[in-house]
């Protein structure tokens, strides 16, 4: 009997743990067919709206400074360096002596050549007095003249030689650091110093080649260089600015570089201010003002860039959906390709695919594909700028 009673109560607990079990199962079946009928999870992104702006036509490059005018100062003859009369980051005039190289021999050689100059001089004055009174031969006289230009001509070779000795500046600028010591014995051609004219600068770019129409000389360009800091003023009016200097286009190059495909202009950038060294990088802003017009624009994190194609996500009411508990329409980020444009700052300009006036995900892209269900909180403010700056804390 006690065996029976023990069968029965055990069946009727596995009955019960499979009744338990089925409503489990059948509960999570529920739950599986609910979620893919309402799909999964809405994702949560930050937004903003797309905008109509003027923006000046402009193009934008990368360039290299480079002086004006600028030189290695050199020797032209061999000699032993006697006296240096500048100093390291000097600035000079045109004329200025540099470096005096030994001269003693050829100074020597100088007196003798005078002398020798003096004496014929003198015997060609009295040759002529002679031949007028036909006391000697013409022939005589000829001779005597010929002596004279002949030691007139080794003075001036011997002069220039001395003066090539003296090393001076070609003309007015800055000094480089000095190379050469006093004693130093110097071959021709060896570099004394840099010599450079920095009153105004070149600034050397380049554009693509379906821009080279669009640019001519006298263009207006403006330059900026991280290099060189503009005081803004007050501490509290914030960190310094990169300089910017104005300038015109110069030179342009007629041929085209077959490797980039891009053309060399140099633009002429006054430096009155002295901020602007050879070789410095430079940000080149080239002004189109026949480009100007409006562009649609969007914060440049919104652009999703892909092999196949730069779009973004706009944000769009879910179809013949139902307002939820909190009274919102539940939305969707569907995936627009779009022609991305020039940049500026932190946005883009959208030339086509985008109109103003729609929402767009900004944060958040990455998690989307087309369709997804998105909740919006720009809880998070982001403030995408025209002209960023890094701040240094």
């Amino acid at each position: 009997m006690r065996y029976v009673i023990s069968i029965g109560l055990v069946l009727a607990l596995v009955v019960a743990l499979v009744g338990i079990k089925f409503k489990q199962i059948s509960s999570l079946i529920h739950m599986g067919e609910e979620m893919q009928k309402s799909g999964p999870p809405p994702e949560v992104v930050a937004s903003a709206t797309s905008k109509e702006d003027t923006w000046d036509g402009t193009l934008t490059s990368v360039g290299s400074v480079a002086a004006a005018k600028g030189v290695n100062v050199s020797t032209e003859v061999p000699g032993v360096v006697a006296a240096i009369r500048f100093e390291s980051g000097a600035t000079v005039k045109q004329g200025d002596v540099l470096v005096e190289l030994d001269s003693r021999v050829e100074r020597a050689q100088l007196a003798s050549i005078i002398a020798r100059r003096d004496l014929a001089n003198v015997t060609a004055d009295r040759s002529r007095s002679l031949v007028a009174s036909k006391a000697i031969p013409a022939a005589q006289l000829d001779n005597d003249e010929a002596q004279l230009k002949s030691a007139k001509a080794d003075l001036g070779a011997l002069q220039a030689q001395i003066d090539r000795k003296v090393v001076r500046a070609p003309f007015a600028g800055r000094l480089g650091i000095r190379a050469v010591n006093v004693g130093q014995y110097l071959g021709p051609g060896t570099v004394i110093t840099v010599l450079e004219s920095m009153d105004s600068v070149y600034v050397d770019f380049s554009l693509p080649q379906q821009r080279s129409g669009d640019v001519k000389v006298g263009t207006k360009v403006t330059i900026s260089i991280a290099g060189a800091k503009e005081d803004k003023g007050p501490k509290d009016a914030g960190p310094p600015q990169d300089a910017t200097f104005e300038g015109l286009v110069a030179a342009i190059e007629p041929n085209v570089d077959p490797t980039t495909r891009t053309i060399k202009l140099r633009a002429s950038v006054p430096n009155r201010e002295d901020k602007l060294r050879a070789g410095m990088f430079a940000n080149v802003v080239v002004a189109m003002p026949q480009h100007n017009g409006t562009v649609v624009t969007v914060p440049a994190t919104a652009v999703v860039h892909a092999s196949f194609g730069d779009s973004v996500f706009v944000i769009e009411p879910k179809k013949d959906a139902a307002a939820g508990a909190d009274g919102q329409i539940p939305k969707i980020a569907r995936q627009q390709f779009v022609r991305v444009g020039e940049g500026r700052g932190d946005f883009f300009a959208i030339t086509d695919g985008l109109k103003a006036g729609q929402e767009v995900v900004v944060a958040g892209a990455f998690k989307l594909k087309n369709g997804s269900s998105v909740i919006v909180n720009n809880s998070v403010k982001l403030d995408p700028q025209m002209a960023p700056q890094l701040e240094n804390h």
